[in-house]
């Protein structure tokens, strides 16, 4: 190889700067004087200039050389100036301009104009300068203007052209710029006539350069030039106050790090936008030799070219776009892709093997990643060489193409320039190798003959001379041959820069001035040969040194020829400013980094203005390890490049999609993203059709679209497709917030369709790991399709449209349809175009052309419409202009504001219209004046609120504007673990004046606690105001990961609100952006949308049916005693509710606030909070499933209970046992009958005048029956209520030691008690019973006191008093606490007077019971003042709610240290977190028909709270019951988990001895079946316990996907498998029930009932409830007997329902039945059961409590056992194998195993088989 040598010139200058050197070193005893020995160059005197100046000086020089060494003497030996700007951080030589050209004018005519440029003589700068140049201008259009400068006497190289030709047409009559040619000294200026601008304008004083290897011209820009080259740049415009040396020169190398170096392509074409009108123009210089351009900050460009002609085209555009629209229209529009291109491509250097690439293809099927192309480099060749394939590695490659095929999928080969001069592996001739041999197609050595060799990939190789004819038909026919044997899709041409592994050739290159010209741009290596062939080499259209360049430009002429033989796609590496038809490019090999990402968006652009379209970088990157991070942010970037391919290097690990793991977060957002490219590829096949025709962008930057936003001339970190979608991507390491700037439009979320706030401003965007911003802008309509994981299926799917709106209701868009493949379809006429326009509620779908008919089977047939702002009632449809049609299937989604209309049916071909009525719906209306139940106009009007006569409809006639807006987002701060917003009061908006003052600052915070778990709160930041002392079982920190998260939270902006989404389905959940958000300091109210009206929770109130009536009504939670009625706050306070979402999931919802409150529902659908105090600590649970969603509400609130195994017995109570005979009389009465039970209650009768820890005379014998009962097996429960009389003559210890221990509740700030008056009677009163209760406390009812259950003393002073009771007076088993709302019979205090009117008669009152007289009505006074366990006070007025739950667990601690035992409390107050100590009966219920329905529907929603021991007094407490209502009722309650029988005094017995014979053999029978099923019971509450969820289960809950339940509830499960269908109607021996889809066992017959998934009518009669067994589960149960502690003895027994398969399964959950946490001490048993066909077996999970008599094992019941008759039945124990005795019912498919006699305990493991 040659070297290069150093002229005789030049070793001269090097010995002259020696010299120099040393010179200067003596100097410095000078400098160090500060004498100067120069005077320094332009500044010395006035020291440094203002940039200012240097500016316009530089103006003045301009640079012409920029070397290494010795560039400072060849400034002074070629007469030019060279000083030194630090400032600029260059060393820079000028021309000095003294050396002009004069000119001399030669011809002139209406299109052209030609003058001679002659050179006046000077110091030649690299010598051959040429003494006439000649100058020619042409007008060729209106907005063109070229001209050239070329060799007067001599040609000169000119780039050959498929397009570019000599203009010959007509003359413009009026062009939209002028041309000014200036003699002496000469310049040409361009400018526009409109503005009088100068767009170019060359320098006088910089005179143009001519020599016959140096060609020089400058010209001044009005601004700075966006893109030119093919380098890597930062930024898409060039930077201000910087100097930037571009380099031209096509090159094979990576791209890496922010340098200017010249890559693959030879672009000469910038564009300049002038000002924010958008007028803008384009140059393009038509040169391909190596040159380098000079950017200054004046601006002014400087061109160096070392050969051919200056040969410049000025272009003038509007705007930006038309100006490269122009410039494709010169150049060539570009290519019209196949619509398998658009899809996403997988691609590898060196896969190694076939197997590898089989295996990579097989892992992205499986991962569904949408997959079109399956790429291969040149491993696949043998040897590298073209045109061949390893049959080794590679066999089989002709069949795994056909599959690829056979899956929709396309196969593209890469091919290289590069020829080999070896024969094959085998050694057989190269027949590619010989044949061009043979026709002479190789580019030769200087001598025009001799093939040039060099060194690529398979070795030595020769170079195809692309420009030469006969080369292209032997390219075209080795491509036929190879696709005869592999039937590819498609070339990739590579290496053709064109590239080379060694310096020229094997021979080196010959020493002239082709190979070294005297001036060398600064390129890589600074040698032109560099990795290439020598520059003398020879091509048919010229020298090397010339065509260079234009190596990749001819090769893709040539493979275009392929087209002609059978169609192909073709996509290339190297580029030129030339556009060729069916040609396509990527980006070139990029090395993995952060900046790459962004770096390899410029590419995009650049490429797309220089007329190629289908461009991409490898995607994950190239060169390099990547991360999973990296990859992951480049797929999501990547799925929206034009050219979409992953590709990487050899050596590095894979990359594609599917390697990081099938459910990895990379593959999930890869798929998710790319199905949404495949979504918009009509989208996107549009734009390039539109590309193809009228020359626009594909991806352009947003300076395109909004370059009337100064803004946008510097935004290159996003882009768009085309001018309607915004791309944002991330494109830093580590970073899940990106400054976005988002221009002056209307924005919507393509993801969500919900408008943004966001227009003209910088955003962070908020884009998490697996996010990129996306966004649709407003005025535009988009084609879209059903994805799927190839275009071949993809294609055949429904169309869509989503409109976009703008600000002005409009849109437009438009479709071009065609096969997709087939070429020239276009000038075929065979597509299909369509132009969409909206407008005043009216879609046009109109079809523009329609050729091509095999696309008319396809269909629109969804539309979304965005940016709705009202109901849409009804759509109507109408084709080519016939009449409209109403279309039904439509949904309008309020949060978004998104009408979506589907099942159309508009076949591609015809013209549609679309219309659409919106309403504003009353239904969207919101209460503005809750304070009464209608509002005064007044009032209203003086509120600041609307108001509207209402009549008939329940909504309000007062209502907030919808604008209503009373805070603003001050800031926002989204991370990983959540979202922090500060709010502000807007004084300006807030007018409307609600109750009490508003709070000015807020603060919101979300937290994702856990992937299905997320907390969000609103509080004052700046002052510390009450919250709920509850504990709740959160994370410390955190546990989610945005991965695997359910939900997306936006924090939204004007009006406020929080929104909450769930991923999977898009549903909005959660949507509080509604008028009337108020947070003032006793008046809080914050609204939201429910995702569907199907809405449950909120208590304690009664409610007629469990799915929530939405129709205008309003509850009210405040605990108070008072009996269940409908809308009557009683006594618990439970705000929390679970929804169920259209598509069938579920999400709870807890608002963490103890204060007075109100609900309204309304059928927008919404509801609205409203409370008095505290704040807003919101708890949301994401299911997905009613189940699920549940078991993480009670993993927060904590689990329910687990009862002892007695307390699922039967139990007896009464008010107004007058004495203990009356016990003893019902007892004895049940056992003789025989009824199991278990649990009998006195009520405060047995007390001492109502006194709490007292007996009173008539129950001096109850101790010593307690103690009988309790030995045969009974147990015995006693009430406690809280309140503790003062008023005592005797020795009273529980109120002297409450006093004592100071527990009692007080005035704030004082020491006295504030008194009020429940159940006790006065000392020494008689009391007469006839006298009414109000009466009564006036008369004989004694001052009491409440226990402050907060204080740390109160739960040791109430242990006290209830282990003396029990160790002292009598024994009890369980505590039922009543009263405890508290419950007072006065109002406040025993004056009926509080002292604090504001809290005592809030601002705002509630809709309550009562609800003006106070919310001291029958309770404490609300100032009064308790103490929490940290020493702090609060309010009743703020922990009035509380107040039960603050006794519930003192007592159950109480209990079980006083016991020993696990035991069991009921209480009637509750609040969320009860159910983990306590049970819950509905309260004082009434003997009534309608009472039965709603205990279930009480039993369900406490359920949903999590307090699972619940049940109804059978039979009603209030008035007499009647005997079929009682005989309905206890069938029904036998099935309640707390099921109890209890009334009020002065009303009939109602026990079930009490009655008849008929009555009680009812009881007995229905009761022994409760008792036969406790294990299964026993196992489903422990279930709970363990991992929450619900005992009394809705429908829905396990058939969530049968819409029919989700309305039922007159009807529950037991669990999963066990279905209970009651009679609740008077008389009635029939009843209605659902059957949900599965097989279902009659429980008394065991047969198969062969109904499901309908309503069925069941026979009922008198004494039958009915019962069914689900299929596909095994219940265990035990014989029945008196009660729990003799049937614990009895054998076990197994109910084993098959399903369709044959198949079940079931558990048993075993432990003594009243040890204290049994489970969370191991010292339980646990068995799974499972039938699988004819095998039954057990399993043992856990045996840690063993007690074998309680657990022998003794009939089985197998129902469904299919038709096969059973010969035999064998059983497997202890490793014995015997045959049972068994019965069957062949007909009924029934069969009884009996184990009576085979002593099998369950303890051990069986299997049971049949044949």
């Amino acid at each position: 190889m040659a070297r290069k040598k150093f002229s005789g010139l030049e070793i001269s200058l090097i010995v002259l700067f020696v010299i120099v050197t040393i010179i200067a070193i003596a100097l410095v005893a000078v400098l160090a004087t500060k004498t100067p020995a120069v005077e320094e160059r332009i500044f010395s005197k006035v020291g440094k200039p203002e940039f200012s100046s240097v500016l316009q000086k530089l103006s003045k020089e301009i640079g012409i050389l920029k070397e290494k060494i010795y560039f400072q003497f060849l400034s002074s030996i070629n007469s030019c100036m060279w000083f030194t700007k630090n400032y600029l951080n260059d060393n820079f030589c000028t021309i000095s301009a003294s050396a002009p050209r004069e000119w001399n004018k030669i011809s002139q005519g209406t299109r052209t104009f030609k003058t001679q440029l002659k050179r006046i003589p000077s110091p030649t700068v690299f010598g051959g300068d040429l003494d006439n140049v000649l100058l020619t201008t042409q007008s060729q259009t209106v907005n063109r203007f070229r001209f050239k400068i070329t060799d007067l006497n001599n040609a000169r190289f000119k780039v050959p052209h498929q397009y570019i030709q000599e203009f010959t047409g007509p003359v413009p009559s009026e062009t939209a710029y002028e041309v000014q040619v200036t003699e002496i000294p000469f310049s040409i200026k361009v400018i526009r006539k409109s503005n009088r601008r100068t767009l170019v304008g060359s320098l006088g004083d910089a005179p143009i350069l001519w020599c016959n290897f140096y060609n020089s011209i400058n010209t001044v820009l009005p601004q700075y030039p966006w893109d030119i080259g093919s380098n890597l740049k930062m930024k898409i415009k060039h930077i201000k106050y910087k100097l930037t040396f571009l380099y031209l020169w096509v090159r094979k190398t990576i791209t890496g790090g922010q340098n200017n170096n010249n890559l693959y392509g030879h672009q000469t074409f910038f564009m300049c936008i002038e000002d924010t009108s958008g007028k803008s123009f384009g140059v393009f210089l038509l040169n391909s030799n190596a040159m380098e351009i000079l950017i200054q900050p004046t601006p002014i460009v400087t061109y160096r070219v070392i050969g051919g002609i200056l040969d410049f085209y000025i272009i003038l555009g509007d705007t930006p776009e038309q100006v490269v629209q122009q410039y494709q229209e010169l150049v060539g529009l570009p290519a019209m892709p196949a619509y398998w291109s658009l899809g996403f491509q997988l691609s590898r250097w060196n896969y190694g093997s076939l197997d590898v690439v089989k295996e990579v293809v097989k892992r992205n099927r499986d991962a569904g990643i949408p997959f079109d192309t399956q790429v291969t480099d040149i491993d696949y060749m043998e040897e590298k060489k073209d045109f061949t394939y390893d049959q080794v590695a590679f066999q089989g490659l002709p069949e795994f193409v056909q599959d690829l095929h056979d899956h929709g999928q396309k196969y593209v080969i890469i091919l290289d320039p590069a020829i080999s001069i070896e024969k094959r592996i085998n050694g057989a001739d190269y027949e590619t190798y010989d044949r061009g041999s043979a026709a002479g197609v190789w580019v030769n050595e200087s001598d025009g003959f001799t093939p040039i060799i060099g060194e690529v990939w398979p070795g030595l190789t020769v170079y195809p001379d692309f420009t030469n004819p006969t080369c292209i038909d032997w390219w075209a026919n080795e491509c036929s041959i190879f696709y005869q044997g592999v039937k590819y899709d498609g070339l990739w041409i590579d290496m053709n820069e064109v590239s080379s592994f060694i310096q020229g050739s094997k021979k080196g290159c010959n020493e002239n001035k082709l190979n070294y010209p005297p001036f060398t741009p600064d390129i890589l290596d600074k040698l032109l040969y560099s990795k290439t062939i020598c520059m003398d080499s020879v091509q048919t259209w010229g020298k090397q040194y010339d065509v260079h360049s234009l190596y990749g430009y001819s090769m893709a002429i040539a493979t275009e020829k392929v087209r002609e033989k059978f169609f192909l796609y073709i996509f290339t590496r190297k580029t030129y400013s030339l556009s060729i038809k069916d040609i396509f490019i990527f980006s070139g090999t990029r090395k993995k980094s952060k900046l790459h990402c962004n770096a390899h968006e410029m590419p995009i652009y650049k490429t797309n203005q220089h007329a190629k379209n289908t461009v991409g970088a490898d995607i994950c990157g190239f060169v390099g390890e990547t991360t999973e991070e990296l990859c992951r942010r480049w797929m999501q970037l990547g799925a929206f490049y034009p050219f979409s391919r992953n590709h990487n290097a050899d050596v590095y690990q894979h990359q594609d999609p599917a390697f990081f793991g099938q459910n990895s977060l990379l593959v999930n957002s890869s798929r998710h993203y790319l199905s949404i490219r495949y979504t918009l590829l009509p989208f996107l096949y549009t734009l390039f059709y539109r590309a193809h025709m009228f020359g626009e962008t594909v991806a352009r930057p947003v300076l395109h679209e909004f370059y009337e936003d100064t803004n946008s001339w510097i935004e290159d970190l996003e882009f768009m497709w085309g001018p309607a979608l915004l791309i944002t991507p991330v494109l830093r390491q580590g970073v899940d917030t990106v400054s976005a700037y988002i221009p002056d439009a209307t924005w919507y979320d393509y993801e969500t369709g919900a408008k943004r706030p966001w227009r003209k401003q910088r955003v962070n965007m908020y884009l998490p790991a697996d996010k990129i911003g996306l966004h649709l802008r407003g005025g535009y309509i988009i084609p879209i399709q059903e994805p799927d994981v190839t275009t071949t299926a993809s294609r055949k799917n429904p169309l869509g449209l989503i409109v976009a709106l703008d600000e002005n209701n409009a849109a437009a868009g438009d479709l071009f349809w065609d096969d997709g493949e087939t070429k020239n379809t276009i000038q075929s006429g065979s597509y299909i175009l369509y132009r969409f326009s909206a407008s005043n509620n009216t879609l046009n779908i109109e079809c523009t052309h329609s050729g091509y008919q095999e696309g008319t089977t396809l269909a629109f047939q969804t539309i979304k419409i965005l940016g709705l702002t009202d109901t849409v009632t009804e759509v109507l449809v109408a084709e080519n202009g016939q009449q409209m049609a109403a279309h039904r299937n439509f949904t309008y989604d309020p949060s978004n504001q998104i009408l979506l209309i589907k099942n159309l049916n508009f076949n591609l071909g015809k013209s549609f219209n679309v219309q659409w009525n919106q309403v504003y719906s009353e239904n969207e209306t919101f209460n503005c004046y809750p304070d009464a139940d209608s509002a005064p106009e007044a009032e209203c009007k003086q509120r600041g609120c609307l108001w509207r006569a209402v009549s008939l409809s329940k909504e309000p006639e007062c209502y907030f504007p919808r604008q209503d807006n009373p805070y603003l987002v001050k800031s926002m701060h989204y991370s990983s673990t959540g979202i922090t917003a500060d709010l502000e009061l807007n004084a300006a908006n807030a007018r409307i004046k609600l109750p009490s003052e508003p709070i000015s600052t807020l603060r919101v915070e979300v937290k994702y606690h856990k992937d299905e778990m997320l907390q969000f709160k609103i509080y004052d930041p700046l002052n510390k105001r009450y919250e709920v002392p509850v504990p709740l079982n959160i994370p410390t920190t955190p546990t989610s990961s945005h991965e695997n998260r359910l939900y997306d939270v936006e924090i939204k902006e004007n009006p406020f609100g929080i929104q909450i989404r769930r991923r999977s389905s898009g549903r909005v959940i959660w949507d509080s952006r509604l008028p009337g958000f108020a947070f003032n300091d006793q008046f809080i109210q914050i609204s939201t949308r429910l995702p569907s009206e199907y809405i449950y929770g909120f208590g304690e109130v009664e409610h007629t049916a469990f799915k929530r009536d939405l129709n205008w009504n309003t509850w009210g939670m405040f605990t108070r005693d008072q009996p269940p009625g409908y809308k009557l706050n009683s006594y618990g306070f439970h705000p929390y509710y679970m929804a169920l979402e259209e598509e069938g999931n579920a999400h709870g919802v807890l608002l963490l606030n103890s204060n007075a409150m109100d609900v309204t529902f309304q059928p927008t659908p919404a509801l609205t909070y409203r409370t008095i105090g505290g704040i807003l600590d919101f708890y949301m649970f994401l299911g997905p499933t009613p189940e699920v969603a549940t078991q993480q509400y009670h993993e927060v609130i904590g689990r329910p209970v687990m009862p002892p195994y007695w307390a699922l017995g039967f139990q007896l109570c009464r008010y107004g046992y007058r004495n203990t005979s009356q016990i003893v009389e019902v007892y004895e009465g049940m056992v003789a009958a025989q009824i199991p039970y278990d649990v009998q209650y006195t009520d405060i009768d047995y007390m001492e005048r109502q006194l709490d820890f007292t007996i009173d005379d008539e129950f001096s014998e109850l101790p010593q029956f307690v103690d009988r009962i309790r030995g045969e097996g009974m147990k015995y429960i006693i009430i406690l209520d809280p309140a503790i009389s003062g008023n005592e003559t005797k020795p009273y210890p529980a109120f002297t030691r409450g006093i004592e221990k100071d527990v009692f509740v007080k005035w704030p700030n004082t020491s006295d008690i504030c008194w009020a008056k429940v159940w006790p009677d006065l000392p020494n009163v008689t009391i007469d019973e006839t006298i009414t209760e109000d009466e009564a406390v006036v008369a004989s009812r004694a001052h009491v006191a409440f226990p402050d259950f907060f204080r740390n003393a109160t739960a040791g002073w109430w242990e006290r008093e209830i282990i003396d009771f029990y160790t002292d007076q009598m024994k009890f088993d369980g505590l039922w606490i009543d009263m405890n709302e508290p419950s007072s019979f006065v109002n406040g205090t025993t004056s009926n007077q509080c002292r604090n009117e504001r809290l005592n008669y809030p601002p705002y009152s509630p809709a309550l019971t009562k609800r003006y007289e106070g919310l001291h009505f029958r309770t404490m006074c609300m100032e009064t003042e308790q103490i929490l366990s940290d020493g702090s006070s609060v309010l009743h007025y703020d922990v009035h709610n509380l107040y039960g739950w603050s006794q519930i667990k003192p007592t159950y601690d109480a209990l079980q240290k006083t016991t020993g035992k696990r035991g069991i409390v009921i209480s009637r107050s509750t609040y969320p977190t009860a159910g983990r100590w306590s049970g819950h009966w509905l309260g004082d219920n009434y003997a009534r028909w309608d009472n039965l329905d709603k205990s279930i529907i009480g039993m369900m929603e406490f359920s949903l709270f999590g307090i699972s021991y619940t049940g109804a007094d059978i039979c009603g407490f209030f008035n007499d019951s009647e005997y079929h209502l009682c005989t309905r009722w206890t069938q029904l309650g036998a099935f309640y988990p707390y099921s109890r029988n209890h009334n009020i005094a002065f009303t009939r017995r109602q026990d079930p001895v009490s009655w008849n014979e008929t009555f009680a053999t009812m009881a007995r029978d229905v009761l022994n079946i409760r008792y036969n099923l406790l294990p299964y019971f026993y196992t489903q509450m422990h279930d709970i316990h363990a991992h929450g969820g619900t005992v009394i289960r809705p429908l829905m809950h396990e058939f969530f996907d049968e819409k029919e339940t989700w309305d039922v509830f007159e009807q529950f499960l037991w669990g999963p498998a066990f279905m209970v269908t009651p009679v609740l109607t008077p008389y009635a021996e029939s009843v209605r029930g659902y059957v949900p889809n599965a097989r279902w066992f009659d429980y008394h017959t065991g047969l198969d009932i062969g109904v499901r998934g309908q309503f069925h009518v069941f026979n009922a009669p008198f004494d039958t409830i009915n019962l069914h067994v689900r299929g596909g589960h095994i219940l265990p149960c035990q014989e029945p007997a008196q009660n729990t502690h003799f049937s614990r003895q009895n054998h076990m027994k197994l109910i084993v329902a098959a399903d369709d398969n044959q198949m079940a399964q079931g558990t048993l959950f075993w432990d003594d039945g009243d040890s204290i946490d049994t489970y969370e001490r191991d010292l339980y048993f646990l068995a799974q059961f499972n039938l699988n066909k004819t095998t039954l077996t057990s399993t043992i999970l856990k045996n840690g409590y063993i007690n074998k008599s309680e657990m022998i094992l003794g009939l089985i019941y197998v129902l469904g056992k299919g038709n096969t008759p059973v010969n035999a039945v064998n059983l497997i124990y202890k490793e014995n194998t015997v045959s049972v005795t068994f019965n069957q019912d062949a007909a009924n498919q029934l069969l009884t195993i009996d184990l009576r006699t085979e002593h099998v305990t369950l303890d051990e493991p069986f299997e049971i088989s049949w044949s």
